[in-house]
Parts: structure tokens; sequence; C-alpha cells
């Protein structure tokens, strides 16, 4: 419940919305009579599977919320010592030229389509005539 008025802003930590959703999906998938003793076995259950797998919910929702702000949290971190492979760069020469063969490209298609077009015209209108 929020307090309409309120000058608080509190913010939820990243991943914790992820937690509560699973738990959340959890609950109503088996409908338990005891939520709060089923939240501390789904818990300690999550706990254990970290332990044994090193993967961590929690953390891997924080980069699924975060991929729409910072695009570089998928990323594979690199080994420290290793170099990073050089970035292919365009230059506006290669733009230009790409959004010149683009336009070529469509007027190309754009004269293919007229000239089907013109030939399945003049096919109905010889076909008419011969009629």
């Amino acid at each position: 419940m929020s307090i309409p008025f309120s000058n608080t802003d509190y913010r939820i930590p990243q991943g914790f919305g992820n937690l509560l959703e699973g738990l959340t999906r959890e609950i109503l998938r088996e409908q338990p009579d005891n939520i709060p003793a089923f939240a501390a076995a789904y818990f300690e259950n999550l706990l254990e599977k970290r332990a044994k797998t090193n993967f961590d919910p929690a953390e891997w929702g924080a980069k699924v919320d975060d991929r729409f702000y910072n695009n570089h949290a998928f990323k594979v971190q690199q080994p420290s010592g290793a170099t990073e492979p050089e970035e292919e760069t365009t230059t506006d020469e290669e733009e230009e030229a790409a959004a010149a063969a683009v336009k070529i490209q469509a007027a190309f298609r754009g004269h293919k389509a007229r000239k089907e077009m013109r030939e399945m015209k003049e096919g109905s209108t010889e076909e008419q005539e011969m009629e």
C-alpha cells in the first residue's frame, strides 16, 4: 500500500522483484495453506541451489531488469590480462555507400515490380481481345 502524498521515494533493489515474482508464481501453483512457511522453504531451496550451481537468480534478474538501460549487462567478462578484441568501425563513407546501395536495390525492385505488373496487364488485355 502506498501513501498518496508521501515525499519518500523507496527503490526496490535490483533482482528483488524477480525473486518475488518467482515466489508468487510458486505460491499460485502450489496453493499452500501456510504461505510464510512455504516462502521460507522456497528461499531455503533457492539458497541450496545457488550454493550448488553458483547461479544467483537475484543477480540474473538484476541483469534482465537492467537490459533496457545498460546493454553491456550480458557481455561475457574478459579474464584479467586478456585484451579486448578490436571493434569494427565504419566510416562515414562506408555508411553513405551502404545507404546508396539500399536506395539502388529499392529502385531496382520497384522497376522489376512495375515491369511485372505491366506484363500482367498486357497479358490480361490480350486474353480479353481473343475472347
